[in-house]
């Protein structure tokens, strides 16, 4: 059986995903020893993702940060898709852009592109609408500074982003978007015009504030070529280039090619799961790399590397180095089984989930602290 064709762009993740090569084909630049060095000097410490290479490459990283040295500080740039419901996926980025914003001590620009989801999915406009309202909820539930978090919704801040939109539109070509995207004639236009839309955030507090400050963008790495084309252009209107941090996608349930999603069959683990749902998951799909018996895994161990519960608990929900390589060890020389792998990794879901679920319940009272007033 073939494998398939890698493929990684904003609207399709296929294949085993090769991130050494992805770096050389994007042009991005790997998180390095100096850059840590840098980031440990202003955050006072390196956070895990950034200790495990799970935040691997970027783009101006060196720059971005001596900018800050400077005096120049930077602002954040990410946002979501509301067309379904949030899985972890989505929560890593989230909170470790929050780890950010914290230590950075900077403003968050956060869209939600529900114009983007309307083109592209088969929902309505008020389905879209009801996800930016559910979706709002784990935003605000991952505890981002009201005072210094500003939400933009693409359809509701129109009159904002438009006009800098079509400064965007009007330096793109369709061959150049053909060519990014892999579009055709039969895309319909609002789809082609949609990237234009995606770079406003990175220039949009500069036009805001009538300040040129330089733009941090933290993402999974397929949303990589809206990026690129974003630097490509900004020059052009007199702004600096975004810089970016970018990480690998949490593996889905049933194993490590692709990313987690919240539209396929077997759903990622949801934001709003409850411990018997993140249990079943885990335990009926979550993909193992340990031995077909017990015998057999006592006496040649597991692969943690191909282990979705090792994998999850690398990339969020065990912040403890110690603990993580223990846990490691014990489980290739099978002294821990897959049964109890499973188990940990859900009592830390289930307690991250937990915290999580308690401050969305309270989200709703405040959302209106962080819209974009403008």
């Amino acid at each position: 059986m073939n494998k398939k064709e890698m493929v990684v762009n904003p609207y399709n993740v296929e294949g085993e995903v090769n991130y050494e090569r992805l770096v050389k084909e994007f042009g991005l630049e790997k998180i390095d020893d100096k850059i840590l060095k840098k980031i440990k000097k202003r955050a006072g410490e390196i956070h895990p993702a950034l200790r495990r290479g799970i935040f691997f490459a970027g783009r101006d990283l060196n720059w971005v940060l001596d900018e800050y040295e400077k005096g120049n500080k930077f602002f954040l740039y990410t946002g979501c898709g509301p067309s379904g419901p949030i899985h972890i996926g989505h929560l890593m980025v989230w909170y470790f852009t929050k780890w950010l914003q914290d230590k950075f001590d900077c403003e968050l620009y956060f869209q939600f592109t529900d114009d983007e989801k309307f083109l592209y999915k088969n929902l309505s406009y008020e389905e879209i609408q009801k996800w930016v309202e559910e979706n709002m909820l784990d935003v605000v539930a991952v505890g981002f500074n009201p005072k210094k978090t500003h939400f933009i919704i693409d359809t509701k801040h129109a009159g904002i982003m438009y006009p800098e939109a079509i400064k965007v539109a009007k330096k793109v070509t369709f061959s150049t978007i053909k060519a990014s995207f892999g579009f055709n004639e039969s895309n319909n236009v609002g789809s082609i015009f949609y990237t234009a839309m995606q770079a406003v955030p990175a220039f949009l507090p500069c036009v805001l504030k009538k300040k040129k400050m330089p733009c941090l963008i933290p993402h999974a790495i397929d949303q990589d070529t809206h990026f690129r084309l974003t630097r490509d252009i900004l020059p052009k209107l007199g702004y600096y280039k975004p810089a970016s941090i970018q990480c690998s996608f949490l593996p889905p349930l049933g194993g490590l090619n692709g990313k987690m999603s919240s539209s396929e069959e077997i759903k990622g683990i949801l934001s709003t799961d409850n411990a018997n749902e993140v249990k079943n998951k885990i335990n009926k799909y979550a993909f193992s790399g340990g031995g077909a018996t017990i015998e057999e895994h006592k006496k040649s161990g597991g692969n943690p590397e191909i282990d979705v519960s090792f994998q999850y608990l690398k990339y969020l929900f065990e912040e403890d180095d110690n603990k993580l390589r223990e846990i490691e060890k014990d489980y290739k020389s099978g002294k821990m089984l897959t049964g109890e792998l499973k188990k940990y990794t859900i009592e830390k879901i289930n307690g991250f989930l937990a915290k999580h679920q308690e401050r969305r319940k309270n989200a709703k009272n405040i959302i209106s602290q962080y819209i974009l007033k403008a």
